[in-house]
């Protein structure tokens, strides 16, 4: 009985141990991806901002510059480019709206992103776009893989059109969770002129004009580890208008400001984050870990009732004088083993006739 237990719990104890990579190594990179049909909006300001006013084209302070924006997961572009490629793929049509103090539009521009569920790598499909401007992404964009390293990775900035290194900066605390840090700074470029902009201004009048657009900014992200979602973001953000062959010409400020998400965006955003990150910690801590552990546990179990087993029994000693045959009345149990002296009978019990 102890030997067939013991057989049983060696049997769980290799499954169990077999699963517990399994599920790190096979389950959870196929089972954890960004859905294709999510939808997110994230509103950024920036207080006492500088905007252009194109009227007079002169720059102006402004108590609050406003910035939405939106992600649609696009599920029937993503199941094209699956049937194309045969990779879990996502789309994500986004706009970038900014809005001035009075609520009026200052610029939009939209985008389309093709990246793999899995990974977050870019899948060049068809399809990837900035402003209309067919693009090809090198690195990530709006979000981290999972399970994220204390690495750089390569970040595409929309208003270049190219990707350059972000960089990790440490592990810090925010809002409770420990998060990774990244910072990428983008030196002042020449960078196309949105194609929407206020009281008609469409990038040809502003080349008619001898303007140009360049752009510089700091970016910063505070970035799950485990989700490899972004739980808050800032830049500080410069545009200005140059002059085109007249560098002595004081170039004017388009855009001036410290964008930060707004409180309570940031906290919605952490509490989606955190109740992600519970999912993917299940398969990747907190399960194999789980198995492993208890697969230990029975092994050791199990060896401990083999050796039980295995140890030879003790069969008790007949004492002396003891009859070999103690059933049906055949011996007499315990007899007297004592020898008379020659010529003598048994001795007398005390108290006995002589």
């Amino acid at each position: 009985m102890r030997r067939t237990a013991s057989l049983v719990l060696l049997a769980a104890a290799v499954f169990l141990g077999a699963l517990a990579p399994l599920l790190r190594w096979y389950a959870f990179p196929r089972l954890a991806k960004v859905p294709a049909g999510r939808y997110q909006a994230v509103v950024l300001e920036a207080e006492n901002a500088t905007l252009v006013d194109y009227a007079r084209l002169e720059p102006r302070t402004v108590p609050r510059v406003t910035m939405v924006q939106t992600l649609k997961g696009n599920a029937e572009a993503a199941r094209e480019v699956k049937d194309a490629t045969g990779r879990d793929a996502v789309v994500w049509d986004t706009l970038t709206y900014v809005a001035g103090p009075d609520g009026q539009l200052v610029s939009k521009i939209p985008e389309r992103y093709v990246f793999d569920a899995h990974s977050q790598e870019p899948v060049h499909a068809g399809g990837e776009h900035v402003d209309g401007t067919p693009v090809r992404r090198d690195g990530i964009e709006y979000k981290w893989p999972f399970l994220v390293e204390k690495r750089d990775y390569r970040y595409f900035d929309m208003q270049t059109r190219t990707s350059a290194p972000i960089h990790y900066r440490g592990t810090r605390t925010f809002h409770g969770l420990d998060v990774y840090y990244f910072e990428q700074t983008v030196p002042w470029t020449e960078v196309p002129v949105p194609r929407t902009l206020p009281l008609g201004v469409t990038p040809e009048t502003v080349r008619q004009l001898g303007l140009e657009r360049w752009y510089t900014t700091k970016r910063m992200f505070w970035v799950d580890p485990v989700t490899g979602a972004p739980v808050n973001g800032e830049e500080e953000h410069r545009e200005e208008l140059r002059w085109t062959g007249h560098p002595e010409k004081k170039p004017v400020t388009a855009f001036a400001g410290h964008v930060r998400m707004r409180p309570d965006y940031v906290e919605a955003t952490v509490a989606l984050v955190s109740s992600q990150r519970d999912l993917v910690l299940l398969l990747t801590t907190v399960l194999p870990w789980s198995c492993a552990g208890l697969a230990v546990v029975l092994l050791a179990l199990s060896l401990y009732l083999e050796a039980r087993s295995r140890r030879p029994r003790t069969v008790p000693a007949v004492p002396e004088g003891r009859s070999s045959c103690a059933d049906g009345g055949h011996g007499t149990g315990w007899r007297d083993t004592r020898t008379a002296a020659p010529g003598q009978g048994a001795t007398p019990t005390e108290g006995g006739s002589p």
